[in-house]
């Protein structure tokens, strides 16, 4: 079961005005995704996602050449020798960082697909798991800048579809961040599960100020309030509130995750499997972080692959926490590309897919008809 060819497909289409969402780094003009297929020598086939990195022509031309290079011909079966390989080769030397961890991470995705596809079984059973529910939230690009009453509004649809919790973006200002989660708290009570992601969009001054008032709501978790380098901005930000400080996703592999967890001060982390190294790495970030009795919360990238694959690592996993469940009001990459990643139940759960490998079947016409969209996905 050798590994024959790797092809990486960027693909984009546009966020019309109606759709699109506010938050911390902008507006959201386009969506990108970076498809990754792997194909053995006996004919089959896997497939992952690479986060696009706000680059999705860029990461895939490395996947397409660098990488391709380095793991054909290699056993498809063999995923930490794979992992092990581009580590020793690119990603621990002066290999373009964080573009290997994401392009690897897509590769892993495929190969792992490929595993369950070889011996019949669902991801979740085969990295030892459990067909358990797993609490979901109503994340992905939602739940924005806007007036609390029409916040409100969203919010109330996702909660009648069966959530239990919801993610709110904050970063605007800190008196107008605490407007809306006022609302949402006032409209649904206790019983809601509020959550807040920044974005990266505070100031240290910023954190100081809102994090009283998110306390005072009952908020979760405070979600990426500076950049992922930003350690010390991070402890300042802890000493403000006992709100838990979360982040993980701009984080790349278990390396740098190793600090997050020894500095003590991030307690919410949220690897992603198409940015962190992927599957294979992200078992190994949660067998560390469980060492600390710390919870697993992916973050979920762009299409269903993602969503569906993060759903088995959590049924696999003895600390898992969240799903983030991606409830944009337009992502072609969910609804189209791939056929469908989960489904919530009325508990606000989600149970892993019970198809071989990763479970979700990919339409190749719809990247063949979305070509990438060259420029930044917000303004």
């Amino acid at each position: 079961m050798r590994i024959v060819d790797v092809r990486a497909y960027p693909t984009s289409f546009p966020v019309p005005p109606e759709a699109s969402v506010t938050l911390g780094i902008g507006r959201a003009v386009k969506r990108d995704a970076v498809v990754v297929k792997v194909t053995t020598d006996d004919g089959l086939v896997g497939w992952g996602e690479s986060h696009h990195g706000r680059s999705p022509g860029a990461v895939a031309h490395h996947v397409n050449t660098t990488l391709r290079q380095l793991v054909v011909g290699m056993d498809a079966a063999d995923v930490v020798g794979v992992w092990s390989r581009v580590y020793r080769m690119q990603l621990g030397s002066h290999g373009l960082g964080a573009a290997t961890a994401i392009g690897m991470s897509g590769i892993d995705l495929a190969l792992w697909d490929i595993r369950g596809k070889a011996t019949g079984w669902p991801l979740y059973r085969l990295l030892g798991g459990a067909a358990r529910p797993i609490p979901a939230y109503a994340g992905g690009v939602s739940l924005g800048y806007q007036e609390p009453s029409a916040l409100v509004d969203e919010a109330r649809m996702l909660v009648q579809a069966g959530y239990r919790a919801v993610k709110l973006r904050v970063g605007d200002s800190p008196a107008r961040d605490l407007e809306r989660v006022a609302a949402v708290r006032k409209a649904f009570g206790a019983d809601l599960t509020i959550l807040v992601d920044a974005n990266t969009g505070y100031s240290p001054d910023d954190a100081r100020r809102a994090m009283p008032g998110l306390e005072a709501h009952g908020v979760g978790w405070l979600e990426e309030p500076f950049p992922a380098h930003d350690h010390r901005s991070y402890a300042l930000a802890a000493t403000f509130g006992r709100v838990p400080l979360a982040a993980g996703e701009n984080h790349y592999t278990r390396f740098e995750f190793s600090r997050v967890i020894e500095d003590r001060v991030i307690t919410i982390l949220q690897p992603d499997l198409s940015k962190t190294g992927g599957i294979t790495e992200a078992l190994r970030i949660a067998a560390m972080a469980s060492a600390w009795k710390l919870p697993i919360n992916p973050h979920t990238s762009m299409t269903g692959l993602n969503m569906a694959a993060s759903i088995h690592v959590l049924a696999s996993i003895e600390n898992a926490g969240y799903f983030e469940a991606d409830v944009s009001r337009l992502n072609l990459f969910r609804d189209r590309l791939v056929s469908t990643p989960y489904t919530v139940d009325t508990d606000g759960c989600v149970r892993p897919l019970e198809k071989p490998g990763i479970g979700v079947d990919v339409d190749e016409d719809f990247l063949e008809a979305h070509p990438v969209i060259e420029g930044p996905g917000y303004v």
